[in-house]
């Protein structure tokens, strides 16, 4: 079984980063594999809505100047996928929207290239906001009928200093929430691959 996780976050190292890292140190302890993308800086244009994906039919994006194929390709050979994002202004980072735009058109209109994986929501936050973040990346995984992973809590790590994203350490709760949802999507995973 296999994981691809996406980090949305500019910063390499943020609280996004820290986050995703106890979720997967769980799905690692199970002997899943992980795979570890981060697209924080990466320049992923959004959907331009040119609806060339519906047209080739070739699970691809028309679009080929970015790395987007490449990361849609990582998304149909895993069994789960996790996408991490930081709250910004109370929705994703561009990065990860453009991600979610582009790859989930790609997934509909290929008849659901996405349909019964397993998704899960990370989410980082300074103080408010994160349950729109928590929405948006579960929306895009309903829509194409993923099963999604769910926790003893909201998945959101709270860190009021995103200038030291070692306070995350102080979100207890966060971090049991984050650990749950590692042992949570193993579960699944181990069950719907039995």
């Amino acid at each position: 079984m296999k994981v691809v996780v996406f980090n949305g976050s500019p910063r390499r190292e943020g609280v996004t980063t820290k986050c995703l890292n106890i979720v997967m140190d769980e799905l690692k302890a199970t002997g899943i594999e992980v795979e570890y993308v981060w697209i924080g800086i990466d320049k992923i244009q959004g959907c331009l809505s040119c609806y060339q994906c519906a047209k080739n039919k070739d699970k691809r994006c028309s679009v080929k100047t970015d790395k987007l194929n490449e990361y849609l390709e990582k998304m149909l050979n895993a069994d789960g996928i996790i996408l991490g994002s930081p709250t910004y202004f109370a929705d994703t980072a561009t990065r990860m929207k453009a991600l979610i735009e582009r790859a989930g058109l790609v997934s509909k209109v290929n008849g659901d290239l996405l349909k019964h994986k397993v998704g899960a929501a990370v989410v980082s936050v300074r103080r408010a906001g994160a349950t729109h973040v928590f929405s948006s990346i579960n929306y895009f995984f309903l829509i194409n009928q993923m099963f999604v992973v769910g926790s003893s809590y909201w998945n959101l790590g709270v860190n009021p200093n995103t200038a030291d994203p070692e306070i995350i350490k102080e979100d207890k709760e966060g971090i049991t929430t984050f650990q749950n949802l590692g042992k949570n999507m193993a579960f699944l995973l181990q069950k719907l691959n039995t």
